[in-house]
């Protein structure tokens, strides 16, 4: 595990990104935009980042040519949750999707939640929808601009066409066993074709293109090839590790047939491609599960993601191993890239701009139940709130979590929380705690 961070140690400082073209107002055609999202996926699970034994050509082609953060972070480390943030640039308690499920008015003294597609509990998935129907998301933006939006993979917000795709894989219907993606979740898994002919309708049809590119990789199943399997077989003792590495590796090959057909469709130089993580994972030793400390966890483990920005001759590329990025950041950036407006209160922030990247002080993030407390409330839900600034990280538990107590590191230097220095430093533990309460006070809300 020491690894990883040994490689970041030894990279060099390099200078913030420049957009060194006209944006994209001033081209003669308009910009498509895909986004890549891994799904339970640790920071350092690239070789890129790192790991001595993950093989990722292709991702780590990609981070050669993108603007790379490596202090890249989720806000919050659960996939629903993640996503809606993505999509919207909105922190969990902004954009209301708090958790995965929602609770049952029928559940009492711990018991089990019903089978997705019973009636009752259909009803209360469909009113939660009403928090994606509320929100401003990136492809409903995109509309007027003339744009064309595709899903494919992971998708828990009912009909894709709520937050304003044109095309889609997933149904939605929560009646038909729709709970996460569905039919969606074939994408990568099972080839590449609808994305293949996506591309070459909107070429034909000279329209731009928004594309979710959220295959259910490296996810469990870890049902990886046996020729992948095979590489990884005699690395480790453990052969759910052993599956996991290869189903990274999987991932990464298929990210490397999104590209090839971006370039088959001479689309490579006129598209940006952004790379994030919903949530990190750190694989059990004895079991395909995670590990404590990792997804649905403050810990870098659970939050912490590489994130890239590719647009040949438009971002100069770079390895930024000191300013922290955030996936609230992609709506924005993505946004004043492509010329357009963005929308008033998003927190994020446009990474290309040099100025912004600097003045930004801290970034935050939040963590919640994976089911969900209350339809309308965040606070009944939340655990921990957390927060960089510099090389400090604070991990702050709700008042729910009577049993623990505020976690300071060193991420910089200690970037697998190992030593907790909120005893040694008691006035950073303050500092940090006031501008959580800046942030998002629930007690207060």
């Amino acid at each position: 595990m020491n690894a990883p961070h040994r490689f970041l140690l030894a990279l060099p400082a390099l200078c913030l990104a420049l957009v060194v073209s006209e944006p994209a107002s001033a081209q003669d055609a308009p910009l498509n935009v895909v986004v890549i999202l891994s799904d339970d996926q640790a920071w350092n699970d690239y070789s890129f980042m790192g790991h001595p034994h993950i093989q990722t050509p292709n991702l780590d082609r990609l981070a050669k040519e993108s603007l790379t953060f490596t202090r890249g972070y989720s806000p919050v480390s659960l996939c629903r949750p993640s996503l809606a943030t993505i999509i919207s640039g909105l922190y969990p308690h902004q954009h209301g999707v708090v958790g995965n499920d929602p609770p049952w008015a029928g559940m009492q003294n711990g018991e089990r939640r019903p089978a997705h597609n019973q009636p009752a509990y259909v009803k209360n998935r469909m009113d939660y929808l009403q928090h994606v129907d509320n929100l401003d998301c990136h492809p409903e933006l995109l509309a007027p601009h003339g744009y064309r939006s595709l899903q494919t993979g992971k998708w828990w917000e009912g009909k894709p066409s709520r937050a304003g795709f044109t095309d889609a894989m997933t149904h939605g219907d929560f009646t038909r066993d729709g709970r996460h993606g569905d039919q969606g979740l074939k994408i990568g898994r099972e080839g590449m074709q609808v994305i293949d002919e996506f591309l070459a309708d909107t070429q034909a049809k000279e329209q731009p293109f928004y594309l979710w590119y959220a295959p259910f990789l490296p996810h469990a199943p870890h049902n990886p090839p046996e020729r992948l399997l095979a590489k990884y077989r005699d690395k480790t003792d453990s052969l759910p590790m052993a599956k996991y590495w290869a189903m990274c590796e999987w991932f990464d090959e298929t990210c490397g047939d999104l590209l090839g057909l971006l370039e088959k469709h001479s689309l490579a130089e006129n598209t940006l491609v952004v790379y994030v993580t919903d949530n990190g994972w750190i694989n059990q030793t004895t079991s395909s599960r995670y590990a404590p400390r990792s997804k649905r966890s403050p810990n870098e483990g659970g939050t912490r993601t590489p994130i890239m920005y590719r647009l040949p001759g438009v971002i100069e590329p770079r390895m930024d191993t000191t300013h922290l990025a955030s996936t609230i950041d992609v709506v924005p950036t993505t946004q004043k890239l492509l010329g357009f407006e963005v929308p008033e209160g998003l927190p994020g922030i446009d990474v290309l701009d040099s100025d912004e990247l600097e003045l930004r002080d801290a970034i935050y993030g939040e963590i919640f139940e994976h089911d969900i407390q209350s339809m309308d409330d965040p606070a009944p839900s939340l655990q921990y709130r957390w927060v960089i600034q510099g090389e400090y990280k604070l991990i702050d538990p709700s008042s729910r979590m009577t049993k623990q107590s505020p976690e300071l590191y060193n991420v910089v230097n200690d970037p697998h929380e190992n030593e907790n220095l909120a005893d040694q430093q008691p006035e950073k533990v303050e500092t940090l705690q006031s501008l959580l309460d800046e942030w998002y006070s629930p007690d207060s809300a």
